[in-house]
């Protein structure tokens, strides 16, 4: 690669958004307050929200050279759906708070690109209007508020309107104390409405056994923090481990997703598809994500600063960024797919350079103090 054609391949992308980081300040100047703190906030002491970015930063990348990288492939199949680069737009609830056409918003820009967005179902619209904006990869994601008949015509909705894979998140037995919301005195109006919590509490594992009973959807458990479940979602057939600590927003002073990653993958042992989230954000993440083994990455906050900058644009902008940041360091590291990224490229314990915060990976930002988390 000459002088020139190196220049180029650095400086590609173009438009009013040019670093991941842009969308950030842009999104803040269209929120409020109480939707701000609710976006960049976790439960309580936030610990497990930092812990998730310092996870992510004690690894270091161990790149090989010498390596042919010319042609680059960032894509993936997931659930027999082919991914342009292996990344899923997280369940986030009300994200209609960010643009109004709220999760549909999201959907159609995720398909527009080319990949797979999972669908909360504590946003707007419901299952049915997202799924007709969303004619690419789409997943649905349950908070269970009902009995096994009541996930089952759930289930049956979310098939019949064309959705590749059910979620269920299991790591929400109670509802977290988020005191950035506390202390503004903010409840986002689907809490302050919600009802059947003791569903979830009660959900378990005959639960999973019932829906592998009775549907073939692949089936994701949304939660998993420790290598005792992951052997257990194996044993029950689970289609999908994902390992998620909420984005620090449900249990405090827990470890960071990255930290959790290995002893998952030694538990599932290739039984079951592995996602994993928690402050994931950039490209080189995504490298060690997929070194580690995960089969692909979730993003929640990102995709969220992107809508509330620039709506459906936003998104789809975002996840061009992203892939470039991807090829970069994939062939920086010299890897010419993802299936070449194993975990020989990662070096554990690295010296962490950065105070982790909801906004470490960015420190262009760090001038102004309200971006420092």
């Amino acid at each position: 690669m000459d002088d020139q054609t190196a220049a180029k391949h650095l400086y590609e992308p173009t438009g009013d958004f040019q670093c991941l980081h842009e969308f950030i300040p842009a999104a803040r100047a269209k929120l409020s307050d109480h939707i701000w703190g609710y976006l960049v906030g976790a439960t309580e002491s936030e610990t497990t929200l930092r812990r998730n970015r310092l996870a992510l930063d004690s690894l270091a990348l161990r790149p090989r050279v010498c390596v042919d990288v010319s042609k680059i492939d960032t894509s993936t199949t997931l659930f027999g759906q082919k991914l342009r680069i292996p990344v899923i737009l997280a369940p986030v609830g009300s994200l209609e708070s960010f643009d109004a056409g709220g999760a549909a918003t999201a959907g159609a820009a995720s398909s527009a690109f080319g990949n797979a967005i999972m669908v909360s179902s504590v946003t707007h619209p419901g299952l049915e209007e997202v799924a007709a904006a969303t004619p690419g990869a789409k997943i649905f994601q349950l908070y269970v508020r009902g009995d096994d008949a009541w996930i089952d015509d759930v289930v049956k909705r979310a098939v019949d309107n064309g959705y590749n894979a059910f979620a269920i998140t299991v790591d929400t037995a109670a509802y977290s104390r988020r005191e950035r919301d506390i202390t503004g005195r903010f409840v986002k109006p689907w809490r302050a409405t919600a009802t059947g919590q003791s569903w979830q509490a009660g959900f378990t594992w005959d639960n999973v056994k019932h829906f592998k009973d009775n549907h073939s959807i692949p089936l994701i458990l949304k939660g998993i923090a420790t290598a005792e479940d992951a052997a257990l979602c194996c044993e029950h057939g689970v289609d999908g481990v994902y390992v998620s600590n909420h984005g620090g927003r449900q249990l405090d002073q827990g470890r960071g997703s990255m930290d959790v990653l290995p002893e998952v993958m030694a538990a599932v042992r290739g039984r079951a598809k592995v996602i994993v989230d928690g402050s994931i954000c950039r490209g080189t993440d995504i490298v060690k994500a997929i070194a580690l083994g995960a089969d692909a990455v979730a993003m929640g906050r990102m995709y969220c600063y992107a809508m509330a900058a620039d709506g459906a644009a936003g998104v789809i902008k975002m996840l061009e960024l992203l892939e470039h940041e991807l090829g970069v360091a994939m062939a920086l590291a010299g890897a010419r797919s993802l299936n070449e990224l194993n975990p020989s490229y990662v070096f554990r314990d690295a010296p962490v350079v950065t105070q982790p915060h909801a906004h470490s990976a960015f420190p262009l930002l760090f001038p102004t103090p309200e971006y420092r988390g």
